[in-house]
């Protein structure tokens, strides 16, 4: 069974860890604008995105204090919730949709995604995950995502 992702906005770091909670034995997170993807992990997957949206190379993505820090533990690791990093919302608050669709194409090739999903559902998930940055930004908020193995 693949993992279950959800990206989200909260207004910093407490507010996103506080909006991760368990619920009627459901474990799930709370926030702002939420998108739920199997498979697309943000520490792992969203480097290759950051780097050609921004050019930071993926060692610096990786020295990136907000990059997949994590800002809350649930039931011993069965949910984790991390931080993205500001660069990347930035970056896809601002970028033109349409070239979305060409970065999806590339990132499905850069087999930096396994397994390698459709280019259509990589296409409407950065779209996705760029009107929650844009909205974030709109806001005064930070992007999260929470991990349920």
């Amino acid at each position: 069974m693949k993992a279950k992702f959800c990206y989200y906005a909260a207004m910093d770091d407490q507010a996103a860890g506080q909006s991760t909670a368990r619920a009627d034995a459901q474990v799930r997170g709370a926030g702002r604008g939420q998108i739920l993807v199997d498979g697309i992990d943000p520490f792992v997957d969203l480097a290759w995105v950051e780097f050609v949206l921004t050019g930071r190379s993926s060692r610096f993505v990786k020295f990136d204090p907000r990059h997949g820090r994590v800002v809350a533990i649930v039931r011993n690791g069965e949910m984790v919730s991390v931080s993205i990093t500001d660069s990347l919302r930035d970056a896809l608050a601002s970028v033109d949709r349409e070239f979305l669709d060409d970065v999806a194409s590339n990132w499905r090739l850069s087999g930096s995604v396994s397994p390698s999903p459709d280019v259509s559902r990589l296409a409407d998930f950065l779209k996705c995950l760029a009107a929650l940055a844009e909205q974030a930004i709109a806001d005064g908020y930070r992007l999260y995502c929470w991990k349920c193995a």
